[in-house]
């Protein structure tokens, strides 16, 4: 039995909230292991005035927290699903996935108004092309701008009047305490979630014994939603620079997994879904893809990847 474990995690506050949440679950099941945090500072929380989708995407959330777990610095990482990439570095594995929270996202607007009560010319703040191409789908007059940061940045950004509403999950502001004033839950059958949206991942080495020590902590119908949804983003061949979204949902011993790709600007957008036995779960999430990019979505890779070339 391991006396000690070293959790990696990014300094922000949400996730350090959510590292803490596993660092006290894993002291209340194996009372005598010490949990240490151990803050690391990532390529994505220093390039923070820029796009994500210019600058390599969502491995910049996790890369140097991969690299402590790879070399031993830290035993295990708690990640937001939603930043792990589609495909994990060789010895790596994600050994538990928690109970999800609330996958949804919020509206925060200056004074109550619903997404269809906005007026033309509103600046929307988001740095996820996934809400961009959502909210211009639904509203072509709104104005999205990228707006980066953590939650409170996000928050006080827009109290300063640099953007008039913005999108946050609503994960993040429920693990935070948070209840913005003027906040509007957005429907998760027309505003699809990301990929992995509201759950965390805990990764650990491969034969590491990290794994069984986390293993309590896993909640299988939410790791098979998120399986399902993570196999629909390798197909795809995702990224941040890719509009995408799915959603699997568990009823008994079936999968149902709805899912989208988009052009950035809204113009075109691609919904499917597929459902099957939990146990084909990499099967439902590729069959989507396929079905998906026949449909129009191949062209819209196609389109973006020639434009970010």
């Amino acid at each position: 039995m391991m006396q000690q474990l070293r959790i990696g995690t990014r300094g922000s506050a949400l996730a350090l909230w959510q590292a803490g949440w596993v660092k006290t679950r894993l002291e209340d099941v194996w009372p005598g292991v010490r949990v240490e945090l151990v803050p690391i500072r990532t390529s994505g929380d220093i390039l923070h005035d820029v796009s994500l989708a210019t600058v390599g995407g969502k491995g910049l959330f996790v890369k140097e927290i991969e690299e402590a777990l790879l070399s031993g610095t830290i035993d295990l990482a708690v990640h937001s699903m939603k930043d792990l990439p589609g495909d994990l570095p060789q010895g790596l594995t994600v050994s538990a996935v928690p109970e999800r929270e609330d996958p949804r996202d919020v509206l925060i607007t200056r004074h109550g108004e619903t997404l269809s009560e906005l007026p033309a010319g509103t600046r929307v703040g988001t740095s996820s092309l996934r809400r961009q191409a959502l909210l211009l789908s639904l509203h072509p007059g709104l104005r999205v701008e990228m707006l980066r940061g953590n939650v409170d940045t996000r928050l006080r950004k827009q109290r300063e009047g640099v953007v008039d509403a913005t999108v946050l999950a609503a994960a993040g502001l429920k693990r935070l305490g948070l209840t913005p004033e003027h906040s509007h839950v957005l429907d998760e059958h027309v505003f699809l979630p990301a990929i992995g949206q509201g759950a965390l991942g805990i990764e650990t080495r491969v034969d590491d014994a990290a794994v069984l020590l986390v293993r309590p902590l896993h909640h299988e119908a939410t790791a098979v939603a998120v399986h399902a949804e993570r196999a629909f983003l390798r197909r795809m061949g995702g990224s941040c620079r890719t509009p995408l979204a799915a959603k699997g949902t568990i009823i008994n011993d079936t999968v149902r997994l709805r899912a989208l790709v988009a052009s950035p600007d809204g113009r075109r957008l691609i919904r499917g879904e597929h459902a099957g036995p939990t146990a084909a779960a990499e099967q439902i999430g590729a069959t989507l893809a396929e079905t998906l990019l026949a449909q129009g979505g191949k062209e819209i890779l196609e389109e973006l990847s020639a434009i970010s070339a």
